[in-house]
């Protein structure tokens, strides 16, 4: 993710439940650069923290209590005009989408969408571009056509954590909002992140147990699952197409066939790039690419930052930026 300019970006969270607010502060900290300079918890507080710190940008829910946020945000803008405004919200209705923008915030996030749009919403407002949920947009409605919309019918994502657990953090945060949403989800890792992911959402209270048995989440093992997909020493792209159209369908069958309804995260190509086989991983990134745009998949790749100690003058880390739809991660250079 390229934000306008290296400078902080100082973000003001108004949602009453805090464990969303949790969710948003570790999300948007993935980006060095955006700083959470108050959290807040209803409407009105929200109005008189915008006066008084004058943030950058506002993430702002609908339901809140003492002043719900569409009013809100009527009053942001005149207290503190130079401040963007992107809605957070579970409302999925697409008139109180409509109203809300029609405040003058510059974007609308479903929060079941989060974990896959929030970085690259924040992107677009704060460019001064229109941003609204893909899921809204399928609606029946007159809600206008954002920028991203028409190209993101997949997304091919990736992103670069410090460290281990940071992975693990930003898969789980990942996971529990696909399960929350009702989707499938295919996970590719190593057996050490997949034991550390299962503690980690069963920390955070997600029945992981009745998704497996519901076929809504299916865990597998990134080097047998490469096993499949290696000869000599390459990606196949038949043997590619075949596995993720085969696990796709497999998958579906736990969301009522609804193929749109599937995603992935993963780490094979890491896997491949840990191994010294630095063009297998970009060839297969590029595979996988082009298999998630066939099929309209959304997927998240994970890389730590220490493979990549002189990224500045890596071009496999060039490469790999390259091969996907969005790039996210502290001190990034794509």
């Amino acid at each position: 993710m390229a934000l306008l300019n290296r400078t902080p970006i100082r973000i003001l969270l108004v949602d009453d439940y805090e464990r969303r607010r949790r969710f948003l502060s570790k999300a948007l900290q993935v980006e060095s650069q955006l700083q959470i300079i108050g959290q807040v918890s209803d409407g009105l507080e929200a109005v008189q923290q915008a006066d008084q710190l004058q943030p950058d940008l506002i993430l702002l829910d609908i339901g809140l209590p003492k002043l719900n946020g569409i009013e809100a945000a009527r009053r942001i803008r005149k207290v503190s005009p130079s401040s963007k405004i992107l809605f957070v919200s579970e409302n999925r209705s697409p008139d109180i989408a409509e109203e809300a923008l029609s405040t003058g915030a510059g974007g609308y996030v479903l929060k079941s969408d989060a974990a896959s749009e929030l970085l690259r919403a924040v992107q677009a407002v704060l460019k001064g571009d229109r941003f609204v949920s893909v899921s809204l947009l399928g609606q029946d409605s007159s809600l206008p056509m954002n920028d991203h919309a028409a190209a993101i019918t997949y997304s091919h994502e990736v992103a670069f954590y410090a460290g281990d657990n940071s992975l693990v953090d930003g898969y789980a945060l990942f996971i529990e909002s696909a399960l929350k949403n009702g989707d499938a989800v295919i996970i590719v890792v190593t057996e050490s992140h997949r034991a550390s992911l299962l503690r980690r959402l069963k920390a955070d209270a997600v029945d992981v147990a009745t998704s497996i048995e519901q076929g809504r989440y299916i865990p597998l093992d990134a080097a047998e699952t490469l096993s499949q997909l290696i000869v000599n020493d390459m990606p196949d792209a038949a043997r590619c197409a075949e596995l993720v159209g085969d696990l796709i369908v497999r998958a579906a069958k736990g969301v009522g066939g609804a193929s749109d309804r599937v995603v992935v995260c993963g780490e094979m190509a890491p896997t491949l790039l840990s191994t010294g086989n630095r063009e297998g991983a970009i060839s297969l990134e590029r595979l996988w690419d082009k298999v998630t745009k066939d099929n309209g998949l959304h997927s998240l790749c994970g890389y730590l930052s220490s493979a990549f100690p002189h990224r500045e003058n890596d071009p496999v880390f060039q490469r790999i930026c390259a091969e996907h739809s969005a790039v996210h991660g502290q001190e990034i250079g794509c």
